[in-house]
């Protein structure tokens, strides 16, 4: 299903799909996080033993027994940075091409949200879902263990299920099912996304002539990923990030100057009044051609 309803959009160019999932995706977030505030209202009296249960993970002796080893730390690590990847692509240059489609005349206010982006996902949404899932009783909160839960087909719970449990807990069978679907549709969008990403990529490369192989050879791999075993997908989907991330930063370091000076200009003139010319590009003639632009539309905005 997922194949066919990703070759409609990438190949068969049914745009209205999209359009869709584009309007259904926000709408499933905004009840995720009803949902999950409601079962953290319910549970609130934990919130406190949650957190201790959590430091006391991160800080316990075992940890630190491990960490000194250095197998705790590298595993953190290595963990940390293949799931926060998943969870909002910092560092990536996925969500670049993003963003540089967008109407902005200042790319530091468009970078500004990418911040924000990183923080929602991170913070806001990684710690409502934590809070979720300790608060529904999966985990032991004084042994940070997980607790063996039978489901009612006398299958043991497994980890993956902990957020479908959580809400099944509170909202009964609609909960999982509407967890079932959120993950459906999230999914969803993020294949079509990555698409877009891939297709720029291959255009930008080998210009238009590659886009229409591309998008079969991604419907294909959309279709490999689908049944090869999730352990698979997950280590040739670290390993992918890992080769992509490489040359993105490499390239955020050189340009880390250039940033700096831009975004000191951007917080000189809007948080301190200061009056100076906005950076509108690296490239003197773009830069030329905005700032005059911007000249322009404050000259006929002063006549009016």
């Amino acid at each position: 299903m997922l194949v066919i309803a990703v070759g409609l959009v990438v190949i068969g160019g049914l745009k209205r799909v999209a359009a869709i999932t584009e309007k259904l995706v926000p709408f499933m977030v905004i009840l995720y996080f009803i949902g999950a505030i409601v079962i953290i209202i319910m549970h609130a009296g934990q919130i406190p033993a949650i957190f201790g249960a959590i430091f006391r993970g991160a800080f316990s002796v075992r940890a630190v027994a491990g960490g000194g080893f250095g197998a705790g730390i590298a595993m953190a690590m290595k963990m940390g940075f293949k799931r926060g990847v998943f969870s909002n692509e910092a560092g990536l240059g996925s969500s670049v091409m993003v963003h540089s489609s967008s109407n902005v005349k200042e790319p530091i206010r468009q970078g500004m949200w990418g911040i924000f982006e990183v923080f929602a996902d991170t913070i806001i949404v990684c710690t409502l879902t934590a809070l979720t899932i300790l608060g529904s009783g999966v985990v032991d909160l004084t042994t940070g263990l997980p607790n063996e839960i039978i489901l009612a087909s006398g299958e043991p719970l497994e980890s993956s299920a902990y957020m479908s449990y959580a809400f099944s807990q509170v909202f009964g069978p609609v909960g999982s099912a509407f967890i079932a679907i959120a993950i459906l549709l999230f999914a969803y969008s993020t294949v079509l996304g990555w698409s877009h990403y891939g297709t720029t990529a291959a255009q930008y490369l080998f210009k238009d002539k590659v886009t229409w192989p591309y998008r079969i050879v991604f419907v294909i791999i959309v279709f490999l990923g689908a049944i090869m075993k999730a352990q698979l997908a997950w280590d040739l989907s670290d390993t992918f990030n890992g080769l992509m991330m490489i040359p993105n930063l490499i390239g955020v370091l050189v340009l880390s100057p250039l940033v700096m000076k831009a975004t000191k200009n951007y917080v000189d003139r809007k948080l301190h009044g200061k009056d100076e010319e906005p950076m509108l590009s690296m490239f003197p003639d773009i830069q030329e051609m905005q700032a005059e632009a911007i000249r322009n539309a404050k000259t006929e905005e002063d006549a009016e």
